[in-house]
């Protein structure tokens, strides 16, 4: 691999299983270290968002032990404004779909917002069962 690139996002959240099943399910995204979660070998699971990323779903109970990083104190556990995935027009159009199948509330489209591959037609958001924003893209049109 060269180059730079986003590895992981720790999200914060009360059941890491419940996330995963959401992230799976709902999102369309895989579990990864979901077993070994669920058996006391690994401290939280993550969803793998492509080959070279992750959403690690950590549970909150953890937050504690980021105040040991030098200069953290006091803020482990505090959320990030959003995240944001992009994928093809037809997977995007798909995840809108089983979003709302679900009951999953989504904001109206916003059109021409920047991002790592310049202005994306439209996008949306949406929240996880932890209050996670999540924001939705595509490139292609």
């Amino acid at each position: 691999m060269t180059g730079t690139h986003l590895d992981h996002v720790v999200l914060w959240v009360n059941d890491p299983l419940a996330s995963v099943e959401f992230y799976e399910k709902t999102v369309g995204l895989t579990g990864v270290r979901t077993a070994e979660y669920a058996d006391g070998k690994a401290a939280f699971p993550s969803v793998r968002v492509s080959a070279d990323s992750l959403l690690d779903l950590a549970p909150l109970t953890m937050a504690g032990s980021m105040d040991a990083i030098p200069g953290a104190g006091g803020t482990a556990g505090h959320p990030v404004n959003h995240v944001c995935i992009a994928m093809d027009k037809q997977a995007f159009e798909a995840l809108h779909v089983r979003l709302e199948a679900n009951g999953v509330a989504v904001s109206p489209y916003s059109h021409n917002s920047f991002g790592a591959h310049g202005a994306s037609p439209r996008s949306f958001y949406f929240r996880d069962p932890d209050g996670n924003i999540i924001e939705a893209r595509h490139y292609d049109e």
